[in-house]
């Protein structure tokens, strides 16, 4: 996911990935407890995707 691709979208919108966001993100904490998660990598993906929607949404609301 492409940070120009975010900022063309909402704050509800963004919102709504963020959600969707920390549940793959618990989905894959959970694999990883339970030694299922076959590819590592897909964490800090996850991780790197939560921190850029949590960028563009403070980069909107400074901008308001």
């Amino acid at each position: 996911m492409k940070a120009a691709e975010l900022r063309q979208k909402s704050n509800t919108e963004l919102g709504q990935e963020l959600l969707s966001l920390n549940k793959a993100l618990f989905g894959l904490r959970m694999q990883l407890a339970t030694q299922q998660l076959s590819n590592n990598s897909q964490l800090n993906k996850v991780r790197r995707d939560i921190a850029r929607v949590k960028t563009i949404l403070t980069e909107k609301g400074a901008q308001q």
